[in-house]
């Protein structure tokens, strides 16, 4: 049970990096790097947050505390990523970090207490707490994406009003076990 959690939660991390990068790329630059107000954050502030949480939390997490002293959390959130491709190479470098340690993890790691700012965590909580934490994330990134595209928005999952064309084409089909497959990630 415990690879098929595993596979599970990478499927899951696989799922919202896609949608980040497709919300980004239906984005200018000039969008990825724009604030509507001091208090808000760009969408390059959500991937410097994103990328700084990976690294952090995922950087010898089995042996170190996922809030390494090296992070610079505060900093995250000042806008000064320049460039598309600077960004892109945070987003990249994050997601890689994660992959890597998930794909480190034995099926019997699963039960295994790690920490998060001196908190205990298994690591099944561990994951699951990063999984929400990232999906929150994606889904700012994909709302404000919406917002500027507006009527121009490629959708990425059900296109609006297209429900009940997308469930009979489902309900046409031979049941199976739910599988997250490349046109689920590319948002059918």
């Amino acid at each position: 049970m415990a690879i098929q959690y595993l596979n599970s939660a990478d499927r899951q991390f696989r799922m919202y990096k896609k949608l980040g990068e497709g919300a980004m790329a239906q984005m200018t630059d000039e969008q990825l790097f724009a604030m509507p107000n001091e208090e808000s954050n760009s969408v390059a502030i959500i991937v410097k947050h994103l990328w700084g949480n990976m690294l952090s939390r995922w950087t010898d997490f089995l042996t170190t505390d996922g809030e390494k002293e090296w992070r610079l959390r505060d900093a995250e959130f000042v806008n000064d990523t320049n460039t598309r491709e600077a960004l892109m190479q945070q987003w990249e470098a994050g997601w890689q970090c994660l992959f890597n340690a998930l794909g480190s993890i034995t099926d019997n790691d699963l039960e295994r207490i790690i920490y998060i700012r001196n908190e205990g965590h298994t690591i099944l909580e561990a994951i699951n707490r990063q999984i929400a934490h990232y999906s929150y994330h994606v889904g700012q990134i994909v709302y404000i994406a919406k917002m500027y595209k507006n009527n121009g928005w490629n959708s990425l999952s059900i296109p609006r009003n297209q429900s009940a064309e997308y469930n009979n084409k489902k309900f046409s089909e031979e049941k199976g076990n739910r599988h997250f497959t490349d046109e689920w990630l590319d948002g059918k």
